[in-house]
């Protein structure tokens, strides 16, 4: 697979062009509307201005207006404020910060749940529709036009979600850092949405291929071991594109990360963060073909080893980003504010980083402020306030900084009402 080209600011010239792109939308047709929109959706300014939910979670049927800047939706726990940033940010990613599986997102007793989300650019208008069907493939539209997969629109909306439950980063199993990393490498690059299941689906064939040999318990095979060599390449092949694009993710996470917490907790140990790979302690280049010829490498190294416990021990599926601050790691060390800290850091590193892409992704805060002492959360909302738009959810008023003003909505027993 070709390396991904690198991303930069759109030039002054750029805008007449999208401009130009916009005008003619409703002139074009089918393919036509996807491309032109989504060209131009990623790369400028995005806000969503509108969200419709039908069977989406505990909402029977939603209409939301939004605008850019601040909004804030508040009510008791349990009413569904979380629910509203979560459909936005489904949109954004195709999957939930809450849910490892689509099904808990549809309405009990529901078929299916739709998510549609009105996108503003300029005055310029696009509608995103997500049909989301458990146990079967879900549906795309834009413009109210099918889209032949659901992910040819990823990254037409970017948005950065920090939620209590991204404490997992700081405090969870390394799954947890691997999949931040690769929702970040999507946001930035969708096609790797596409090189995330290839490899997925790669790993699990080859893993399928070892279970079965060991469950036999004897020497596999001339068959089993020509088959194994088949999937060991193929694993090497999308393995290393996964992995060198994640190593240059970190080397551009890196130093934002360690600013962003900087920032959140002066005076404390220093943050840092580091990729370990599975190919062991030593500096590796980003080299797709040099990548590959060592996983290749490790994976004859380790063979006997995954014959013996049928699983495949060696590739990106293994690997970590280590968190550290000061000369200890982060992940048992750090206190509960350090960790709230640090996990804030990386979704703010995200965000400078994809900013630094050319467009603000959507910002969504779910409950962050109430569990932040007064400093962190007057240092979170200063960082925050400028964004092109801010999607708050707060349980009162009261913890929604002074500093992020703008539109609020009462949100209780499934009603969402502006105030």
């Amino acid at each position: 697979m070709p390396t991904p080209p690198e991303r930069r600011p759109a030039p002054p010239t750029t805008h007449t062009t999208l401009r130009r792109l916009w005008t003619r939308l409703p002139r074009m047709g089918g393919r036509g509307v996807l491309k032109a929109t989504t060209e131009a959706l990623r790369s400028c300014l995005v806000h969503v201005a509108h969200l419709s939910l039908q069977d989406f979670r505990s909402y029977p049927a939603a209409e939301v207006a939004l605008e850019p800047g601040v909004t804030a939706f508040v009510g008791p726990n349990g009413q569904g404020k979380t629910n509203l940033v979560e459909a936005i940010g489904y949109v954004a990613s195709h999957g939930s910060h809450r849910a490892a599986t689509d099904a808990p997102l549809v309405r009990h007793g529901a078929p299916r749940a739709i998510v549609r989300a009105g996108l503003v650019k300029d005055d310029r208008k696009a509608l995103i529709e997500l049909e989301i069907n458990p146990g079967k493939a879900n549906r795309a539209r834009l413009n109210r036009s099918p889209v032949p997969r659901p992910r040819e629109i990823l990254g037409m909306l970017r948005t950065v979600l920090f939620a209590p439950e991204d404490l997992s980063l700081v405090k969870g199993d390394p799954g947890e850092r691997r999949r931040f990393m690769d929702e970040l490498l999507t946001a930035r690059a969708p096609r790797f949405a596409g090189v995330r299941s290839d490899y997925d689906r790669v790993l699990k064939q080859r893993n399928a291929l070892l279970k079965s040999a060991a469950a036999h318990r004897r020497s596999p095979g001339p068959e089993v071991l020509a088959t194994l060599d088949v999937w060991d390449s193929h694993l090497a092949r999308t393995g290393s594109e996964l992995l060198a694009a994640r190593l240059e993710l970190v080397e551009a996470l890196r130093p934002l990360a360690v600013r962003a917490y900087a920032t959140l907790a002066p005076g404390g140990d220093a943050a840092d963060l580091h990729y370990k790979s599975s190919l062991g302690d030593g500096e590796l280049s980003t080299d797709r073909g040099k990548l590959a010829d060592q996983l290749l490498a490790a994976l004859g190294e380790s063979r006997k080893q995954e014959l013996d416990r049928g699983v495949s021990l060696v590739g990106p599926h293994r690997d970590e980003l280590v968190l550290r601050l000061g000369e200890f790691p982060a992940r048992g060390y750090a206190s509960h504010g350090e960790s709230w800290s640090f996990a804030l850091g990386l979704r703010l590193a995200a965000f400078d980083l994809l900013r630094a892409d050319g467009d603000d992704p959507v910002l969504i805060l779910d409950d962050v402020f109430a569990e932040l002492d007064t400093g962190r959360r007057s240092r979170l909302a200063e960082t925050v306030a400028a964004a092109e738009q801010v999607l708050i959810t707060a349980a009162v008023p009261a913890d929604v900084p002074a500093e992020l003003t703008g539109a609020s909505y009462t949100v209780s027993d499934g009603q969402i009402v502006r105030d």
